[in-house]
């Protein structure tokens, strides 16, 4: 049984803890960023290395083990357990951020679930992929709910801290079609992804039915459209008012310019070069990058 005293001391805990991490919620939310991009590298680097079913079991390793049993280890065991060991710090991370935010910022306590909540998602997510022999489906979901959180998080970093957006004439649905243009890019992506050669696993050869170079050849049409839309944005704010905050508004838009152009010539050159492994994991942690840079313009850029 419980002392009478014990709620009282779990609530003086509890708030000793949220203001804690109260006084770090900027730092945090930084640090949650990061880690969500992570992800999608470390969970590239399992597909990419063939070591999707390195664990055969799903919460488990293996029938048994919570890890790794020695007799059974190989590096495929290591670098799929080191993923999910990853996962863990990620969803770790978005519970702190998620507390952090709800003490301090009760306008983005419901933004700052996202992370924690999608994190979670993606734990379950992770173990159906298990059960379902990497099915290429369920693996493109995986990766588009990681990219969708990296977004949301950047948003919950700049809006925390009140980021100073620009000045001049609306742009608020053009920035809402860069939005759903940067949603289309990336679906696609997985798609072009979910029909070649990385499965993630030696044993599994089930992709998605497109032909690759169909596929591949809409991929390219959708980020032209990106980078059009892009140009025309920039165009539109080159006329803004030179205020003080305008110098981060601009560093957005370069930045999305500079990520934009970079994934765009990784994706040629693994095109080109028949998809080798370290150019395709480049290639994922730029839609990363990318996403994040979209959503620092899609905050940045919409008028005060």
């Amino acid at each position: 049984m419980t002392s009478p005293g014990t709620p009282g001391r779990l609530r003086r805990a509890w708030t000793t803890l949220a203001s804690a991490l109260g006084r770090r919620a900027r730092p945090l939310t930084v640090v949650n960023i990061v880690m969500q991009g992570a992800i999608i590298v470390s969970g590239g680097v399992v597909r990419l290395s063939g070591s999707g079913l390195g664990c055969t079991q799903a919460p488990h390793c293996e029938v048994g083990h919570v890890t790794p049993s020695l007799e059974q280890i190989s590096h495929h065991t290591v670098i799929e357990y080191g993923n999910r060991t990853f996962s863990a710090l990620v969803v770790a991370v978005a519970a702190l951020t998620a507390v952090a935010v709800w003490h301090t910022r009760k306008d983005l306590k419901w933004l700052g679930l996202v992370p924690v909540a999608g994190a979670v998602a993606q734990a379950i997510i992770g173990i159906v992929t298990v059960y379902a022999h990497l099915n290429a489906s369920v693996v493109a979901v995986h990766m588009l709910v990681s990219t969708t959180l990296v977004w949301a998080s950047v948003y919950l970093a700049l809006a925390y801290r009140n980021a100073p957006r620009r000045e001049g004439a609306p742009l608020r649905w053009w920035l809402r079609l860069q939005t759903a243009l940067t949603a289309v890019v990336v679906v696609l992506g997985s798609l072009v992804t979910g029909s070649g050669p990385h499965s993630g696993d030696e044993a599994v050869t089930a992709r998605l039915g497109f032909e690759l170079e169909a596929i591949t050849r809409v991929h390219a049409l959708s980020v032209w459209a990106f980078v059009a839309l892009l140009a025309y944005l920039v165009w539109r704010v080159r006329a803004d008012r030179s205020v003080g905050p305008r110098n981060e508004v601009r560093r957005a838009w370069v930045v999305l310019a500079v990520v934009t152009l970079a994934q765009g010539a990784i994706g040629y050159t693994q095109y080109f070069t028949g998809l080798p492994a370290v150019v395709v994991a480049m290639h994922l942690g730029g839609a990363g990058a990318l996403v994040a840079a979209q959503a620092a313009t899609a905050y940045l850029l919409r008028e005060a």
